[in-house]
């Protein structure tokens, strides 16, 4: 199964406040927020929407085909996807802007507070599908992630067009988009990602009721922090999923891409819904125990019996067979 996945490529700029954000916001003063935070640390990672989930669909060995757009300066970046088995054929170099920078801050209560610099991102528009589709022999199906939101609905409109299934995921891009551009970009969608918040931001804006984006999309996928995810489709009961105990948290970024690497990951296998989002789940665990969305390593053994763990040997063994 071919799976294309557009969206952002970054570098990260991650920085820890060792305080919480909500003891420094005064209740009749948020029209007019001034805030400066001293942070502990500060790490520069790769990261991106698009490239952290094909990182992790080429952990697993899915060979994803990252489509976005990058500066100059990505020929270090590219060589370490290339080496984590994800096609870099079709990311397109931008010849005056620079790669796309994200700068994020995480309290001691794991909220963040982040900025997005689009910069090369805003050529992503440039991408046509179709030469992505010629040069791998096909598209089986198109993951579009936030990126530059003109990318969004032009690659929307080309998979409508021609026939291509897709999943879609606005993720950051929601707060910036009108109801108009999101009844657009999710109407006919194979799958429809979101978190909790972004669930209720998207029937907000669109005007739409839970119901009624059913009807409209073949699967939506909630994800629920802690709690895992729920798989919900039009007149059938709801496929809810756990996490797996965590050792530990180190830092939330890159969670919820980590999440659609394994869930696409499975689909690519031909698992069922609940199995692939297992997958999805222990493979955001990793990511949630790791500082930067790409610093994990999914050494096979380690990861196969933490899954057996949380979701027993039945389930493990349809993976296994996948993963060796």
């Amino acid at each position: 199964m071919r799976i294309a996945v557009t969206g952002s490529i970054a570098t990260d700029h991650l920085m820890t406040f060792p305080g919480r954000f909500s003891d420094q916001l005064v209740a009749d003063q948020l029209h007019t927020v001034s805030l400066s935070f001293l942070v502990d640390n500060l790490d520069v990672r790769r990261g991106g929407v698009g490239a952290n989930i094909c990182f992790g669909m080429g952990q697993l060995g899915t060979a994803p085909i990252l489509v976005g757009a990058a500066g100059s300066d990505f020929d270090e970046y590219r060589a370490w996807l290339d080496r984590h088995g994800v096609d870099t054929g079709s990311v397109r170099i931008s010849e005056v802007l620079h790669t796309a920078r994200f700068v994020c801050t995480t309290d001691a209560d794991h909220n963040q507070i982040g900025s997005f610099y689009t910069g090369a991102m805003s050529e992503a528009r440039q991408i046509e599908l179709q030469a992505v589709a010629e040069r791998v022999g096909g598209l089986d199906l198109v993951l579009i992630g936030a990126d530059d939101p003109e990318a969004m609905l032009r690659h929307t409109e080309e998979c409508k067009t021609r026939s291509i299934p897709f999943a879609a995921d606005f993720s950051q891009q929601i707060a910036r988009m009108t109801g108009e551009d999101i009844r657009t970009l999710l109407e006919g969608a194979t799958y429809l990602f979101s978190n909790e918040y972004e669930k209720g931001l998207i029937e907000s804006k669109t005007g739409w009721t839970d119901e009624e984006i059913l009807g409209r999309v073949g699967h939506r996928v909630t994800t629920l922090g802690s709690r895992g995810v729920r798989i919900e489709r039009a007149g059938e009961e709801p496929v809810v999923v756990g996490c797996p105990e965590e050792d530990g948290k180190v830092d939330p970024t890159g969670v919820g891409d980590a999440f659609r690497a394994g869930f696409l990951s499975g689909l690519a296998w031909g698992v069922g819904l609940e199995r692939a989002a297992q997958v999805g789940c222990m493979l955001a665990t990793l990511v949630i125990e790791t500082l930067g969305t790409q610093e994990y390593t999914l050494r096979r053994a380690h990861f196969m019996d933490r899954f057996t763990k949380a979701y027993g040997h039945e389930a493990a063994e349809e993976v296994r067979a996948h993963l060796a």
